[in-house]
C-alpha cells in the first residue's frame, strides 16, 4: 500500500512460506534496482543465525515501522510467548544479561518473564532518553525480530529468478500452492490444504460418479471440469476473482485514458 501496489495475490507456498504476486502493470516493468529498493524498504530483520540482534531501530521511527509494531503487538503474546515459549528455558535466557537470569526462574512462564524484561527495558528507555535525548526501542526490536516476516530479496529483485506458480505442487510436502483469502486468513490451516494425492483420489471418485451418470462425455473434457468437485474449487474461485478484478481495473483505466 505504501508503494501504491493494488493488485496483490497472496499464495501459500505449500510448506511454510507465502508468496505475494504483485500484478500491477507498472510494477511488473520495474528494473532489478527498483525491485531491490522496494524490498529494502520492507525489510526490518537483517542478519543470519550468527547475528543475535537482527532489528535496529533509531529515531525518527518511520510510520511503516510504527504500523508494523501495532500489528505485531496484537499477536506477540499468543505467537511468540505462548506458542513458541521464547523465554521458557534457561537456554533462551543466555541472550539476556545476568541480572535478569537470576530473576527469570522466579517467574512461571514466558509471559511473566516478558513483562519483567519489558519493565527493565522501559526503565532503560527513560534513563537513556534523559541522558542522551534519544529513545530506546528494545521491546519493539525484540517483537519485530520474532514476528516480522523475513523476505527473500533474491526472488523479489531478480526478473529472471525461477518462481513457483500458483497451483503448483510443493516437491517435499505434496501440498498445492493455493491462493489465500485475506478475509478468512485466521481460519487458514496449512495442514488442510489439498495435496496431489488427495486430489487424485477426489478426481477418481468424481470420475466414477460421472461415468455412471453420463458415459458419452470424452475423458479430457470431463477431467477439465472435474476439479470443481474437489477441495481445490474454492481456491480456483479465489484466483478467478482476482483475475476478474484486475481485468475490470484494466478496462476502467483504458476508459479513463480514452
Amino acid at each position: 500500500e505504501d508503494l501504491g501496489m493494488k493488485h496483490r495475490l497472496w499464495v501459500y507456498s505449500g510448506r511454510r512460506g507465502v508468496h505475494c504476486w504483485v500484478c500491477d502493470d507498472a510494477v511488473r516493468k520495474w528494473s532489478p534496482a527498483l525491485r531491490a529498493a522496494a524490498v529494502e524498504y520492507l525489510t526490518l530483520v537483517k542478519g543470519g543465525a550468527e547475528t543475535v540482534k537482527k532489528v535496529n531501530l533509531s529515531e525518527p521511527i518511520h510510520p511503516f515501522i510504527r504500523r508494523s509494531v501495532d500489528v505485531v503487538e496484537k499477536y506477540f503474546e499468543t505467537y511468540a510467548l505462548v506458542g513458541q515459549d521464547i523465554l521458557g528455558s534457561p537456554e533462551n535466557w543466555d541472550k539476556h544479561r545476568e541480572a535478569l537470569q537470576a530473576e527469570f526462574p522466579k517467574k512461571r512462564n514466558s509471559v511473566q518473564r516478558w513483562e519483567l524484561l519489558k519493565g527493565r527495558m522501559e526503565r532503560t528507555r527513560r534513563t537513556t532518553a534523559a541522558a542522551k535525548g534519544t529513545a530506546c526501542y528494545a521491546d519493539w526490536e525484540v517483537m519485530l525480530q520474532f514476528c516480522f516476516p523475513r523476505l527473500d530479496i533474491n526472488v523479489s529483485k531478480g526478473v529472471g529468478h525461477l518462481l513457483k506458480s500458483p497451483f503448483s505442487v510443493h516437491p517435499k510436502t505434496g501440498r498445492i500452492s493455493v491462493p489465500l483469502d485475506l478475509q478468512k486468513l485466521d481460519q487458514f490451516d496449512p495442514f488442510a490444504v489439498p495435496t496431489i494425492s488427495s486430489l487424485c483420489h477426489e478426481l477418481d471418485a468424481a470420475g466414477a460418479d460421472e461415468e455412471q451418470e453420463d458415459g458419452a462425455e470424452t475423458e479430457p473434457k470431463r477431467r477439465a471440469r472435474d476439479y470443481k468437485r474437489t477441495s481445490l474449487a474454492p481456491y480456483v474461485r479465489l484466483f478467478e476473482h482476482f483475475v476478474e478484478d484486475m481485468e475490470r481495473a484494466r478496462r476502467g483505466e483504458k476508459l479513463r485514458r480514452s
